[in-house]
């Protein structure tokens, strides 16, 4: 981006009083036709002063001194106007006023813009407004930049100037081939950094958002849930240790509530309210979207409840189930898989894909009613949970055969029915000679009447 017109000058001020020969050295910077200027912190005699070409007259030591400095300062203001043009940053007067009086902040380099979204991040996790996690993943795609940058440039940190077309795609390179990221995983990775990037673009940092051309699409990965018969084994597995049981627990009553981990190991005695009609409900509200959540519990989450509302560690955590971490909870899950022959990967996640498909979708319970115990803010969003059983399929295949079955034994009956109609009146008309004729002609009309509004139904 270049500027219309730039002009840098030295001059000596007038004083106030007049005929004082001593006056402060100005500078003044024009951009654009809008000139701006401030005192340089010098004083020159008027008589020793060049006001054409800006600089004292003489060889003397002092004059020399002078001379050097403004030159030394003109070189200053002309880099920095320099890097402000190469990181697209707009110029104006006031920016290099400012930098010459030391008042202008220097814009965040790369890594340094990144550090200071993750700080003020942290900040807000102490408000609860982020998540933990969410910052810690934030943390994570920092220092793949940082490897990045010192893998492909060897440095420390970039100007954003630096960032281009070409950076992203080596980047992306970079996360699938030597940090050995899928291509999901790899897009989310860019995607956090996009946000920095996008940052750096509203604060004008840059004037434009370099992942614009970059094109990505996700790969499409069907994550089934558990079916009815292998959530059956892992409900009536008996296992001999406890860490187990307790683990079990905990992830079947997510199977039957939908919740997440963080809302399941954070999920309290207040949050279960009784109905008017008696029954027990949910009622919170998600840690990770802040939406609203109202789950009926089924018979197994109250048992599951029951079971554990005199455990110390609920007590003690003021919690309805006993909680262990995350990591613990995917860890022991695997246990558990290979003793109830569960052959896929089991994790707390699969609890709530689950409860969409298995426990209340593939029983006849509406989508939308799905998304609303789930806190999704869209259908669109549930439907990549709603995966349908191959024992779903094959009864709603079963109920259209029997649908089409009545329609077809519905219409032969109804012809068969017509065609005796039909006879009934031929031989109605045959009896005509033995019924008074007004009386006869009468019904006659009536039944044809009939006959023809049911040959138009059919």
């Amino acid at each position: 981006m270049l500027e219309q017109s730039y002009g840098l000058t030295f001059f000596l001020k007038s004083p106030k009083i007049r005929n004082r020969s001593i006056r402060l050295v100005y500078l003044r910077i024009t951009v654009d036709g809008i000139p701006k200027e401030t005192s340089v912190k010098r004083k020159w005699d008027v008589n020793r002063w060049d006001q054409k070409e800006g600089k004292a007259i003489g060889t003397k030591e002092d004059a020399k001194a002078l001379n050097f400095f403004l030159e030394s300062l003109t070189t200053k203001i002309n880099n920095h106007k320099t890097d402000l043009l190469n990181s697209g940053t707009p110029i104006t007067a006031v920016d290099l006023i400012h930098f010459v009086n030391g008042k202008y902040k220097p814009f965040n380099k790369v890594l340094e813009e990144f550090q200071e979204h993750n700080d003020e991040m942290a900040a807000l996790v102490i408000t609860k407004e982020y998540a933990k996690g969410t910052h810690d993943r934030y943390i994570t795609a920092r220092s793949h930049v940082q490897e990045f940058i010192k893998y492909k440039y060897d440095k420390e940190d970039l100007e954003f100037s630096a960032l281009n077309y070409e950076f992203v795609k080596d980047y992306d390179l970079y996360l699938k081939t030597v940090r050995k990221c899928s291509n999901n995983t790899s897009l989310k990775y860019i995607s956090n950094f996009k946000k920095i990037v996008l940052r750096a673009v509203a604060k004008e940092i840059i004037a434009k958002d370099p992942f614009k051309l970059f094109v990505s699409k996700k790969t499409k990965i069907k994550k089934k849930p558990l079916t009815k018969a292998e959530l059956k084994r892992i409900e009536e597995k008996v296992f001999s240790s406890e860490r187990l049981t307790v683990i079990r627990d905990v992830f079947v009553f997510q199977c039957y509530t939908g919740l997440s981990y963080i809302d399941a190991y954070q999920l309290r005695w207040q949050d279960i309210k009784e109905a008017d009609d008696g029954s027990m409900w949910i009622m919170s509200s998600r840690q990770k979207s802040k939406s609203d959540t109202d789950i009926p519990l089924l018979p197994k989450a109250l048992e599951i409840i029951a079971k554990y509302k005199d455990d110390p560690l609920c007590k003690k955590r003021g919690t309805v189930l006993p909680g262990r971490s995350n990591q613990k909870m995917n860890e022991y899950l695997k246990e558990i898989a290979v003793l109830c022959e569960v052959f896929t990967v089991l994790n707390t996640h699969k609890a709530r894909r689950t409860f969409a498909s298995t426990v209340t979708l593939n029983n006849g319970v509406s989508i939308h009613v799905v998304k609303e115990m789930l806190g999704h803010y869209s259908v669109k969003q549930t439907e990549d949970y709603a995966i349908t059983e191959q024992a779903t399929i094959a009864r709603e295949m079963k109920d259209l055969e029997i649908k089409l079955r009545g329609t077809d034994s519905f219409n032969s009956n109804l012809i068969k029915f017509l065609q005796q109609l039909e006879r009934e009146f031929q031989e109605l008309k045959n009896a005509q000679t033995r019924t008074p004729e007004a009386s006869f002609t009468s019904r006659c009309d009536a039944f044809q009447n009939m006959l023809e509004k049911v040959k138009v139904m059919i």
